[in-house]
């Protein structure tokens, strides 16, 4: 029985290991599935910037700890507009065109 007891134990703490070692890879993983909807939320810089600071290991953790505690993100979303409401963009178009 003592063997036995020897042998789970070497095989839990060699799991635990593997895990302990893949867990940074995990997390980068899991950022790098959600960069599209980070550069969406965000825009190309400020989501590729959130994306980047998530993906590298101990770094993005310490960083979503202290949005934590802060409530907030340090690099904020993009302000939304309403759907069907004209941007800037075709406002401008459409007064130079009509000049």
């Amino acid at each position: 029985m003592a063997i036995l007891r020897q042998a789970v134990r070497y095989g839990q703490l060699r799991v635990g290991q593997r895990l302990a070692r893949s867990v940074p890879w995990i997390g980068t993983a899991i950022a790098l599935l959600a960069v599209g909807a980070a550069i969406r939320r965000k825009g190309l810089v400020g989501g590729t910037v959130d994306t980047a600071l998530n993906a590298t290991p101990f770094l993005g953790a310490a960083k979503n700890a202290a949005e934590m505690v802060r409530g907030r993100d340090f690099i904020p979303d993009r302000p939304w507009r309403a759907a069907g409401a004209p941007s800037q963009v075709t406002d401008e178009v459409a007064t130079h065109s009509s000049s």
